[in-house]
């Protein structure tokens, strides 16, 4: 029944698939994955090797879901944008 299973099907997959580095830029954690994301950066991993470099806003070490702590992550001033935005409407 399932003599398929293991067998990836040909033509559907995508051709970039490779291993990059997603990097939290709130805390600096990094770990390596397998993405088709685009990337115009580069980073050298642990190995030696240079990988694209994929940076994100939050990731499971920084996000209070998974760490239990609340904490702002404010990379580009939304924090205070939000505040802002909401200080207006509650006049």
């Amino acid at each position: 029944m399932h003599a398929q299973l293991g067998k990836m099907k040909k033509g559907i997959h995508p051709e970039d698939y490779r291993l990059v580095v997603f990097k939290d830029m709130s805390n600096d954690y990094s770990f390596l994955s397998r993405s088709c994301a685009p990337s115009k950066d580069k980073v050298k991993w642990e190995d030696g090797n240079e990988y694209p470099l994929i940076k994100l806003e939050i990731s499971h070490k920084s996000h209070p879901f998974f760490t239990g702590k609340m904490q702002f992550v404010d990379t580009a001033g939304r924090v205070d944008k939000f505040r802002n935005r909401y200080a207006k409407q509650k006049k």
